[in-house]
Parts: structure tokens; C-alpha cells; sequence
């Protein structure tokens, strides 16, 4: 199939109406690849290292993963779980938390870098801690 290449001008406000059709999962990636663009963008005025790890700390979870993941809850929740899937539930549990553990690790490291404490620096980042209640 040919590829064209269209120029058209959006208003941020249709943008953003058109990204609140997507679906949760391709919406987590698209968030995922703007937060990355950002960094990239920034790149230039950041040292390296804190480019690369605003990249690593904005990485997410894989889209595919986590829509499995939140598939699975979805049926514990509805208590239709089967033993199997409670296995697979827990793997990816596993999973999902050791990416949560290094990204945690990434945003100490650069917040270490640049001086500040981890909360500050996830104000500054606009990062809001997990609600676990």
C-alpha cells in the first residue's frame, strides 16, 4: 500500500477529543510514546543521563501485558477466575511490580542526580503516588 504524507492542522482540543476515543490500553501507549516524545524533545537541554532516565522512568507497563493483566482482574473481581489464569495472574502480579520497583529505582537515581528528595521530584514531574486504599 502506498504511503502519502498529509499536513493537517489540529487544535490541541480536537486532539485530545480524538486521543479520548481510544481504547484504555492503546490510550496507556499512546501516553507512554508522548511522555517518551517529551523527553526526546528535552533531550537537548537535559545531561544524558537524566534523559535516559526520564525515558526509562516513563516507559510504562507493555501495553499487551497490561491489558492481560487487567483482563485478569477484571474476572477475579467478577470471581470467574479459573486456576490457571490465577497462575498467570500472579506471574504477571510479579511482573507488573518489579517494572513498578525499577521505575521507582530510576526516579531515586534522578532525583539523586539532581539534588532533590524523591518527592519533590515526583511533584516536579508531576508524578502522584499510588493510592492503595
Amino acid at each position: 500500500m502506498p504511503v502519502m504524507q498529509v499536513e493537517v492542522q489540529v487544535t490541541a482540543a480536537a486532539l485530545l477529543q480524538a486521543v479520548g476515543q481510544l481504547s484504555p490500553p492503546d490510550l496507556e501507549q499512546f501516553v507512554s510514546q508522548v511522555i517518551a516524545l517529551h523527553a526526546k524533545q528535552q533531550a537537548p537541554s537535559l545531561p544524558h543521563v537524566e534523559a535516559e532516565l526520564l525515558l526509562k522512568i516513563n516507559a510504562g507497563v507493555p501495553p499487551d501485558i497490561q491489558e492481560r493483566y487487567n483482563e485478569l482482574l477484571a474476572k477475579r473481581q467478577a470471581e470467574t477466575l479459573t486456576p490457571d489464569e490465577y497462575a498467570e495472574l500472579l506471574r504477571l502480579t510479579e511482573q507488573v511490580e518489579e517494572l513498578e520497583v525499577q521505575r521507582v529505582e530510576y526516579l531515586v537515581a534522578l532525583a539523586r542526580l539532581r539534588g532533590n528528595s524523591l518527592t519533590a521530584l515526583m511533584e516536579d514531574l508531576g508524578i502522584q503516588p499510588p493510592d492503595y486504599t
